[in-house]
Parts: structure tokens; C-alpha cells; sequence
């Protein structure tokens, strides 16, 4: 049942902040120093404007539109509906239609190779071991497609990285957050709180999402992060961070990679759940 509180306006006025943009950026990877690296441990993250090149940023969009379309085959998608659900409505009548039903690519590095590309990118890896301390090892990859649509390019509420299983590591991950559209203050750019890392791991609940409670989010303190094509937010994984609905009439697409330290250790089910779940509290959101 639909409650006033789903609504995407009434998300965007409540629970995000437009006012103030995010400050902690630096040209290009190479442009990254110690002083970069200080301050990312102190506010978690660092917003890169120009690490991919608009032919790369074009090839990785070809990658997702030939996974959309078939071309490439073995990447898994998700759609704003159940597939059957979405062909018994009567198809796609477009190309168009068909890739703004589709909310999610993953799992998709051994088959696009300009996306892998992206992934192991060099001046990327370089900036990760350097704040690593050591070698990054990949962990997950996702597209993240916000069309602009109230029932596809809905909000993904304020959460910590880590809180997902895939990523409750021994060791602080990190996300690496790839504009391939221009992400902008209407169309569901990245919003962060920062230092909100350095109070550690948050019990989630599955509210609109696998989220941390609303009324422990420190909206005040959100900071916008607009980015150009092929601008990039490095992250830690445990920052509070979400993207409001697209209210726009303009895609936002992205890539969104997480790499752990090569020595991190995964977490034990009952670890992650001590930490990251209310079982140990039994509060409720």
C-alpha cells in the first residue's frame, strides 16, 4: 500500500538538502596527495572531477546498452518490475522503453570489457592502494540506472556500504561511485554526511530498502555530490550516504565498484550480524 511517506517529493523535502555541495575534490587521480588521503580518512570520501576520458565514459555506456539489448549475453539485470510482469503488460514498444524499465546491471566484469576496464583501471587502483596501504582486491560490481521515473528512479535511502553482507569486512572497503550521465541536484546524484564513517557500524532495517533508520540520519550535515560524466566518489564503506529519486526528466547512469585490502578478512554471519542488525539491541526504527 502506497503511504505519503513513499512519496518521492515528500522523500527529496525530508530527507535531503540541496543547499550545500560537497567540498573535498581534487582535478584528476594524479592530483591526489597525502593531504588528499588525510582528509579522506577524516571525512570519508574525496570526489575525483576527470578520472575517465569521454571515450571511456561512451564505451561504458555501449557495454550496458548492448547487456540491455541482448548483445552482450551473462551479465545479470534487474528491472523496476518483474520481467513476466513487464512483458504481460505488453512489452517494450521501443529500444527506449526497454532500457528505462531496467534499474540494475551486476555481475557483469567477465562479460563487458570497456566496464572491466573501468574496474581495474589503473590511475583508480593507484588511488586505492594508496589508501588502502596495500594491493585493492575487487569485490563487487554494480550499474546503477535512475531513469526518470517515479517507479524506476526511486530513492536509495541513506545506508553504510558494509551494512550488506557482501561487503562486512574485517577491514574499512571502499566504493568507488562512476558518473557516466551527469549526476545533478535533480536527478539523483549521490549525497553524503560527512565523518559520519568514524562513528562505525549503524544497525540497518527494511524499511524502503535496507536502510539506516530515518530518524538517525543527520540530514543537516548532507552534502551533495554533482558530478560531470566520468567524474568519480571514492568512499569509505561505512560513510552514510543515498541518492534521492530522479524528479527529473534526465537518466542518471552509473557504475558503482567496492574493493577491500587484500589482507581484510570477511566477517563471521554472526559478526555482521552483531554489528550491522538490531539482534543484539532488539530496537526498532
Amino acid at each position: 500500500m502506497f503511504k505519503p511517506t513513499d512519496d518521492p517529493q515528500h522523500i527529496a523535502d525530508t530527507m535531503y538538502r540541496f543547499d550545500k555541495l560537497a567540498e573535498h575534490r581534487v582535478r584528476r587521480p594524479e592530483d591526489v596527495t597525502e593531504e588528499t588521503i588525510n582528509r579522506y580518512y577524516e571525512l570519508g570520501y574525496v570526489v575525483i572531477e576527470e578520472a575517465l576520458t569521454a571515450e571511456e565514459v561512451e564505451k561504458a555506456l555501449q557495454d550496458i546498452a548492448d547487456t540491455i539489448h541482448g548483445r552482450i549475453e551473462g551479465p545479470k539485470i534487474q528491472y523496476f518490475k518483474g520481467k513476466k510482469e513487464l512483458d504481460a503488460s505488453g512489452g517494450f514498444q521501443t529500444p527506449e522503453e526497454l532500457e528505462l524499465a531496467v534499474r540494475k546491471l551486476h555481475r557483469f566484469i567477465p562479460y563487458c570489457p570497456n566496464l572491466h576496464h573501468i574496474c581495474y583501471h589503473p590511475q583508480i587502483m593507484t588511488v586505492l592502494a594508496r589508501l588502502f596501504g596495500e594491493t585493492p582486491r575487487f569485490c563487487e560490481d554494480q550499474a546503477l540506472l535512475k531513469p526518470p521515473s517515479k517507479e524506476a528512479g526511486i530513492e536509495k535511502p541513506w545506508h553504510q556500504d558494509m551494512a550488506y553482507a557482501n561487503f562486512s569486512f574485517s577491514k574499512m572497503v571502499s566504493g568507488v561511485w562512476v558518473a557516466l550521465d551527469e549526476a545533478a541536484l535533480d536527478n539523483g546524484c549521490m549525497h553524503v554526511i560527512p565523518r559520519s564513517h568514524r562513528n562505525g557500524p549503524v544497525p540497518h532495517y527494511a524499511v524502503r530498502d535496507w536502510q539506516l533508520c530515518d530518524a538517525v540520519v543527520d540530514v543537516d550535515r548532507d552534502e551533495a555530490v554533482p558530478l560531470k560524466p566520468g567524474g568519480i566518489l571514492v568512499f569509505s564503506g561505512l560513510l552514510h550516504h543515498g541518492t534521492p529519486p530522479n524528479l527529473s526528466n534526465k537518466r542518471r547512469r552509473a557504475l558503482q565498484f567496492h574493493y577491500a585490502p587484500e589482507s581484510a578478512a570477511k566477517m563471521t554471519p554472526d559478526q555482521y550480524k552483531a554489528v550491522f542488525t538490531n539482534e543484539m539491541t532488539r530496537a526498532e526504527c
